[in-house]
């Protein structure tokens, strides 16, 4: 196996809160919405693409609009993120640090630029980390990103770690074997394989 790919929300950390809280800043600040995005709001919508959020939550404006001001709600993210990180899931740091003197492990998600690299700096997880693609670098779904990935590295093989039905129907598409974190914020009842939290993955046998 030529690697380990995960997701980031849901799987390696909760932003949740702080996300909420820029979003709401940025809406509050450049539009005259009646919105207050929260964690249950949040929930159902991480790991959709950027467009498929601007949709969902802000139906009533025109195309423009929605991308106008959901661009501005990812730059107040990545900013405040910067001050007030997510909450790495517990076992996550010392996993990572782990599994990658086993293996290459990368990241793959449907976020904006510079939100990985915002997790790994803030939470200091960039030395476990050989590689990161992600929707607002590709702008295509996340089974062809994360086959996008797969050849720059010279991958053949993978797995994917993530926690809702959308990671797994990208798994289906770019053919790579999934695993369910269940701790997440989605559910996958069919899922083959699953953890119910993040340290199980030193028990895999991912030969």
């Amino acid at each position: 196996m030529d690697g380990i790919i995960f997701d980031v929300d849901g799987t390696l950390w909760d932003s949740t809160d702080t996300v909420a809280e820029s979003w709401n800043n940025a809406i509050r600040e450049h539009s005259s919405l009646d919105l207050v995005v929260n964690r249950q709001v949040l929930s159902g919508l991480f790991g959709k693409t950027m467009e498929d959020l601007y949709r969902a939550l802000f139906p009533q404006l025109s195309d423009e609009e929605r991308t106008r001001l959901g661009t501005l709600c990812f730059e107040y993210e990545n900013k405040l993120l910067l001050e007030k990180p997510g909450t790495l899931y517990p076992g996550v740091a010392e996993t990572l640090q782990a599994l990658s003197k086993n293996y290459d492990l990368y990241i793959v998600s449907n976020c904006q630029c510079r939100y990985i690299e915002i997790l790994l700096e803030t939470c200091h997880l960039k030395p476990y980390v050989k590689d990161t693609l992600c929707y607002g670098q590709t702008q295509t779904s996340k089974g062809k990103t994360i086959r996008t990935l797969m050849e720059r590295n010279h991958m053949d093989t993978a797995v994917y770690v993530g926690d809702t039905k959308g990671d797994a129907d990208a798994c289906k598409e770019a053919d790579i074997p999934f695993i369910f974190a269940s701790y997440g914020f989605g559910d996958v009842p069919d899922a083959l394989q699953t953890i119910n939290s993040f340290p199980e993955l030193l028990d895999f046998d991912f030969t």
